[in-house]
């Protein structure tokens, strides 16, 4: 029954994610901007026009374009090949810039929704087993509070705190001690790389560096996912079923684990909505902490009208966002059978 619930998931995957690169692809090149002439400079002849035109292959029509991005032509590479072409500013692989860029964040991303995750749910737990107690008040406060301002404010704020007047955290230099060297990149993840390199002083650093931006996002997104695991684990404490189990005597323990599981399933769907939105939006995180990810990555791009970036960027976070959105499904079919039929 699971194996063609995931069947299922994987053929409605491919749907989504062709229906992105065709929309991704058209939508691009119907916006009202001239990336020759941003490549060329507005003084250039019209013959240095044309060349640069023709070597961007975009004096071919649309159709033409997109046969030969997706690599249908059997002439040039395409995406079917996993290329995603040459960036017409840095005239490097598009795929080589990304993969260089989009650890940085998703090693953030992940660490900072995996700490607020298994912060939210005793907290949130504590607050629903007693409504209106001082850890359901603290919480309430705490949420209110860390949503009512930016991400990036928060950051600045950590960095002024932690760096400037207690001195305990490193620099906003990037999730690397510049003056040292940093171990050979392997999965991207730099603190994992550490360890793999064998290496707990260069960990013990990176950790250091990625820390403030780790717990900046945390600190942002934790609050919205407390509220969550509170409400729907007071919803499922005050259901029929809770009562029942309460009145067959079974200890209190066992019925709070009960409705922890069952107020996970809306506390995971959001923790996967959070991965999705912060692999774009941790921008000006990554800007206060100096870190090259993908979110400076593809501003650059598309400040600079770069189409190969901007579409290779779009689909490589959609795959991610994609991917992310089926583990869930995956993990809600196990939390509730219902949803597998």
């Amino acid at each position: 029954m699971i194996f063609r619930f995931i069947l299922r998931r994987l053929a409605v995957f491919v749907l989504q994610l062709s229906g992105i690169t065709a929309a991704v692809f058209v939508v691009i090149r119907l916006l009202p901007a001239d990336p020759v002439a941003q490549l060329v400079g507005l003084n250039a002849s019209r013959d240095a026009y044309e060349a640069s035109k023709h070597a961007l292959g975009l004096d071919r029509p649309m159709w033409a374009q997109f046969v030969s991005f997706v690599g249908l032509d059997k002439a040039h590479d395409g995406l079917l090949e996993g290329n995603l072409g040459t960036s017409w500013v840095t005239s490097q692989p598009v795929r080589r810039e990304i993969f260089e860029s989009l650890p940085v964040t998703l090693e953030i991303v992940t660490y900072a929704l995996l700490l607020a995750f298994l912060v939210a749910l005793p907290l949130g737990l504590a607050s629903a087993r007693k409504p209106g107690g001082l850890a359901d008040r603290g919480t309430l406060l705490w949420g209110l509070f860390a949503g009512a301002q930016p991400d990036y404010w928060w950051g600045l704020l950590f960095v002024f705190v932690f760096f400037f007047l207690l001195n305990i955290a490193p620099p906003p230099m990037g999730r690397f001690d510049p003056l040292m060297t940093a171990p050979p990149a392997i999965t991207g993840f730099i603190t994992i790389d550490c360890l793999l390199a064998g290496d707990l002083g260069a960990f013990w650093i990176a950790l250091q560096y990625i820390a403030l931006p780790v717990l900046t996002l945390a600190f942002v997104v934790s609050g919205a996912i407390i509220k969550m695991v509170r409400t729907n684990t007071l919803r499922a404490l005050q259901s029929d079923y809770m009562l029942y189990a309460r009145a067959s005597g079974l200890p209190e323990r066992m019925v709070a684990r009960y409705a922890l599981r069952a107020a996970l399933t809306p506390a995971v769907t959001l923790v996967g909505i959070f991965y999705g939105v912060l692999l774009s939006s941790a921008v000006t995180v990554e800007v206060v902490f100096s870190l090259n990810g993908i979110g400076q990555y593809a501003i650059r791009s598309v400040l600079a009208f770069d189409y190969p970036a901007i579409q290779g960027t779009v689909l490589v976070v959609a795959i991610v966002s994609l991917l992310v959105y089926l583990l869930l499904d995956i993990v809600h079919a196990y939390l509730d059978p219902r949803i597998r039929t």
